[in-house]
């Protein structure tokens, strides 16, 4: 056997590495995401479930990524926030096309606690933290002027520069992944695919048919 036989049992292309664990792996092609990607390289589509089964998926924004898992923020009166209180299981799929890559996650949610909303919230910009009590997400409104008299209700209640409270309905959830799965482009449909599976403390690795 080689010596890159030996470095790289499973036959990977170099851009998988050897990381026992996946979080350095996603960390790495996050950041290099970041430099390829033209629009949002946080985005991801996350897939819920509602107590019944039935699915549904959105786009939204990475807003951390650590060894507790996965953050992303909402209205906790959305619809996806109380498919996540009825069944507190989700997978996210990030989709960079330049790269040719995807990385998908499963696993369980719990809330953010209430400091770690507040230290993001506090970080988004004035108008952003407006909007966000201006919206009754996913609720109807009987036209686009309901929304923008909110809007503009708020706006003068809290001027530019002016101190912003974090909504009692806007918080976040932590995805604490189960498996994580990246996936690399290959000719003729010929993909490469590595999976990480959550093996009590630690992580098993293996490779999947295309």
């Amino acid at each position: 056997m080689s010596n890159h036989e030996e470095s790289n049992p499973l036959g990977l292309s170099a851009v998988f590495g050897d990381q026992a664990e996946p979080l350095p792996l996603f960390n790495l092609w996050y950041e290099e995401a970041g430099r390829s990607e033209p629009n949002d390289p946080s985005a991801f589509a996350l897939a819920t479930a509602d107590a019944s089964g039935k699915p549904n998926v959105r786009m939204l924004l990475l807003k951390g990524a650590s060894e507790g898992g996965f953050a992303f923020y909402t209205n906790m009166n959305s619809r996806k926030a109380e498919e996540l209180r009825e069944n507190p299981h989700a997978s996210m799929c990030f989709h960079w096309k330049h790269l040719r890559r995807q990385i998908r996650i499963s696993g369980s949610v719990k809330p953010v606690s209430d400091a770690e909303a507040d230290a993001y919230f506090a970080s988004r910009d004035h108008d952003s933290r407006v909007g966000a009590w201006a919206s009754l997400q996913s609720s109807s409104m009987a036209c686009r002027a309901e929304l923008q008299q909110r809007l503009a209700e708020l706006q003068a209640k809290h001027p530019e520069g002016s101190a912003v409270p974090r909504p009692p309905h806007w918080s976040g959830w932590w995805l604490n992944p189960g498996q994580i799965e990246f996936w690399l482009h290959g000719d003729h449909r010929l993909h490469e695919r590595l999976l990480y599976k959550k093996i009590g403390d630690g992580w098993e690795r293996s490779i999947l048919y295309p």
